[in-house]
């Protein structure tokens, strides 16, 4: 279907790619994963055509058609949303255009009535009569209502457009699918479409995602970027990073015998071919998982970093307590009559279908905002540390990291600079890193620097606001264990699935017309239908 002969990308001395030869094959949805700087992104800009490589070509399979979700949000500005949509498929939106303009014109020829017969029929074998149907329940499935369809697409807020280019990107069935970050911006129901969506496609998808439970649901493959190489391994993300930490740790026990070891190989694979998801694809996903040899899982080169929460004392039972709690802005009501009475131990997922409001919930209980009413109160035993949406009055200074994260210490010892160097080693801030200055840092290593500062602070109450922005996939998981195995009570909001359904055992969700409030995991939650129509209610306020 789609293969890459021969390629190498370099950049100055950096050698990205390194004589890649690999094949997509159809039928299979391959997740490109790769430590941040890999080139993950600049390979799917070098298959869409979008970039060149050093040497090397792309080839895909005459007659066949790719698609790219794309990037550019402001791209079709003055494009209808519908039309926007047809012209995901280019052969099909330029019949269209060119049968459009030549019934526009006044003087009609019969050679035009004979150039729009050939069109029609062209027109037709690409399922053309249908488009503007298909185009608007692909946008319908996606959350974008009938009355928008005519829009203009600089009239949509920033989250519509991305739902229309991913309906743009699925729209006419292409062979090839390359979408690099589909699930950003998208709400739980919208992600859960696509999951099914591309977990039943019958063509080729390459996608570059951060979401593990995404990649679970939808990938037969896990293209791995190492070492200027990429290398598929059959299974989704959970089974490629497992196989990969068995095979580290067999790498390591260099005196266990090789029959122990392959035997563990043998039920770590029967154990995931038993547990496959439920999808079209999923008896030869079972079948691929069943031939894996030992040779085929290899350990990864990737580096975690070493977030570990500890408290400095335990918090006695009164923790957090919420009185009719209200927030809103600009006269729009966020939430209003919240009740809460946090216990030691709960993990929340604070959720809304309006991202403000949840932000506005921490500021309000982090004392940075006042709420239009309501009050609330921490227990006098609690300490909170919190990770906000938005970190960057936190790096408007030139200090080095060092001396950055050495605001948060505590002791003599924590202020030493060794002391301050280790911690910022585990963290990957390594050597010269731990030396730069805090206002050049990336998005991804502010959250790390915050991370750093919140376990050094080492309370027993912390709070996150959409705490993987900005992550590598290595951090996530990294991040996702030690939340799992903190002791302490943890507030967050994420729009990570997997973080959700493995950290929370509590889910409280602001709406305009109150909150709703149950001990649940996360996708028990989402899956209520009670809930689901207290919740529909509760929004239409």
């Amino acid at each position: 279907m789609l293969s890459v002969s021969n390629l190498s990308v370099q950049f100055g001395k950096r050698v990205l790619f390194d004589e890649v030869n690999t094949t997509f094959t159809q039928g299979n949805c391959y997740g490109i994963i790769g430590a941040n700087g890999a080139g993950k992104s600049t390979f799917l800009n070098i298959l869409s055509g979008k970039s060149e490589p050093t040497s090397g070509r792309v080839n895909l399979e005459p007659g066949k058609r790719m698609s790219v979700l794309e990037q550019n949000h402001n791209l079709y500005d003055d494009t209808p949303v519908l039309e926007t949509v047809i012209m995901g498929n280019q052969p099909l939106a330029k019949i269209k255009k060119e049968m459009d303009e030549i019934y526009m014109k006044e003087d009609f020829s019969d050679a035009d009535g004979e150039r729009v017969g050939v069109l029609q029929v062209e027109f037709e074998e690409m399922n053309g009569w249908n488009a503007e149907s298909d185009a608007a329940s692909l946008l319908s499935n996606l959350g974008i209502k009938e009355q928008h369809h005519a829009t203009l697409m600089k009239d949509l807020d920033g989250t519509q457009k991305v739902r229309v280019l991913l309906a743009q990107a699925l729209f006419g069935n292409p062979d090839v699918l390359i979408m690099d970050e589909p699930t950003n911006d998208l709400d739980y129901e919208t992600i859960s479409w696509l999951e099914h969506f591309l977990a039943n496609y019958d063509n080729t998808v390459i996608v570059v995602s951060h979401d593990r439970h995404f990649l679970d649901a939808v990938c037969t493959h896990i293209s791995d970027i190492d070492f200027g190489k990429i290398n598929h391994y059959s299974g989704n993300y959970t089974f490629w990073y497992e196989s990969s930490q068995l095979a580290a740790r067999q790498r390591a026990q260099q005196n266990k015998k090789s029959e122990e070891k392959k035997k563990e190989l043998q039920e770590f694979i029967q154990r995931f071919s038993a547990n496959v998801a439920k999808s079209k694809q999923a008896t030869s996903r079972k079948k691929m998982i069943d031939k894996l040899n030992i040779e085929d899982i290899k350990p990864s080169s990737r580096r975690y970093p070493a977030i570990i929460f500890e408290r400095e004392r335990e918090a006695g039972d009164q923790i957090l307590n919420i009185e009719k709690l209200e927030a809103s802005i600009e006269g729009e009501t966020l939430f209003k009559n919240v009740n809460i009475n946090l216990a030691k131990g709960d993990k929340v997922v604070v959720y809304s279908r309006d991202s403000r409001a949840t932000t506005a919930f921490y500021e309000i209980i982090n004392g940075n905002q006042e709420p239009v009413a309501g009050k609330y109160s921490w227990g006098v035993t609690t300490s909170q540390s919190y990770l906000p949406l938005d970190n960057s009055g936190f790096f408007d200074n030139d200090l080095t990291l060092v001396d950055w994260l050495r605001q948060w210490a505590k002791t003599d010892e924590e202020r030493e600079e060794v002391y301050i160097r280790g911690f910022l080693g585990k963290m990957l801030f390594s050597g010269e890193e731990a030396l730069k200055t805090s206002r050049v840092l990336s998005g991804g290593e502010k959250v790390r620097c915050m991370l750093s500062r919140m376990m050094m602070m080492r309370a027993n109450v912390v709070m996150l606001d959409e705490p993987t922005n900005h992550l590598d996939l290595e951090s996530i998981t990294a991040f996702n264990n030690s939340l799992k195995n903190f002791k302490g009570t943890v507030m967050f909001t994420t729009h990570d699935h997997e973080f959700a359904q493995t950290v929370a055992n509590r889910v409280i969700e602001l709406t305009p017309g109150g909150a709703i409030d149950r001990y649940a995991t996360f996708d028990d939650y989402m899956s209520d239908k009670k809930i689901k129509e207290q919740r529909d209610k509760m929004y239409a306020v």
